[in-house]
């Protein structure tokens, strides 16, 4: 009876993480972005290894639908969710990243348990051998698939702009996102900052390069889109008033508004996942905010009686 065996893949740490930080996100643990940084941080990634991880969950998660149509042309039978997942990534690598085959599959099935490498290398090296047949097949694929968005997105999209933008909107939508920061009025400023202002939007910076490690570390940048200031802007918060953010994790958010407010210690901020309010506490803190009122509430549900939430969580 013929054995595979597999050597230790240099750098199948990375897919490995890739595979933990999905199974983490499907069960409502964090935030993609967040779970880059734990796993980043945890396994002591290099600044190239953490942009890979980065690069393969993202992937993932925006071509998720079509990945899974692939999974079920390339394996027959029932996968179960750890399996999916890491069948996911070395798919992501090899029919959307174009990452070389071998390191693809190689590393990608290091990521498995023994019982389930075999699988994984034969449905991966099958979606080689028939990768072009795949690519080619998309453009007869019912368009939300092809583009990994929702029926029910695509179908309003193109009631309300046509096909033809709704496909350009889905396109957009699944392209890398830029990454920006924003520097911490509450830290002491640093020396120099790795990106350029953005017009029209006082203290946000594209960012250049490479994570600014150090900078994140200390609190002295957040990396936050500019989008996210419009809510803190028109609700223009001042020093003295007591603000609830009723959706406040991860706490970019929240994060404006005690910067705003000088600290948070008048900020009251709930969240309807218990999961996330730990993280939460730790921004606020890494950021100099000082300690907010944090508590678990869904407000599609009646307010408290006496208009605080009192289920409190701490890290």
């Amino acid at each position: 009876m013929a054995h595979l065996f597999f050597m230790p893949a240099k750098n199948f740490h990375v897919r490995q993480a890739a595979v933990s930080a999905l199974r983490a996100w499907a069960k409502g643990h964090d935030y993609a972005e967040t779970l880059i940084e734990r796993h980043a941080q945890r396994r002591k990634l290099s600044s190239a290894d953490r942009g890979l991880l980065q690069a393969i969950l993202f992937g993932v998660l925006r071509h998720r639908r079509m990945l899974d149509h692939w999974i079920g042309k390339l394996r027959d039978g029932k996968v179960d969710a750890e399996t999916r997942d890491i069948l996911r990534v070395g798919l992501c690598q090899i029919l959307i990243m174009g990452l070389p085959d071998h390191a693809a599959v190689n590393e990608t099935v290091e990521a498995g348990k023994a019982s389930v490498r075999s699988l994984i290398n034969a449905v991966l090296r099958r979606s080689i051998l028939s990768r072009k047949r795949l690519l080619e097949e998309m453009d007869d694929l019912p368009k939300a698939v092809a583009y990994s968005h929702p029926d029910w997105l695509y179908n309003r999209w193109r009631t309300a702009f046509g096909t033809r933008n709704a496909i350009s909107l889905m396109e957009w939508d699944n392209l890398p996102a830029a990454t920006y920061f924003r520097t911490n009025p509450l830290a002491p400023a640093p020396d120099s900052l790795p990106g350029n202002p953005i017009d029209g939007a006082p203290g946000f910076y594209h960012l250049e390069g490479s994570l600014p490690s150090a900078l994140l570390a200390s609190g002295a940048v957040y990396i936050q889109d500019p989008a996210t200031r419009h809510s803190v802007d028109l609700l223009a918060p001042l020093p003295g008033e007591k603000i609830l953010d009723a959706c406040a994790a991860p706490g970019g958010k929240a994060f404006l508004i005690a910067a705003a407010l000088g600290s948070a210690e008048d900020l009251i901020c709930t969240d309807s996942n218990e999961k996330r309010l730990p993280r939460l506490e730790e921004n606020l803190a890494r950021l100099h905010a000082g300690k907010a009122t944090v508590a678990v509430h869904d407000w599609t549900q009646p307010a408290p009686e006496n208009g605080t939430p009192t289920s409190t969580v701490s890290c």
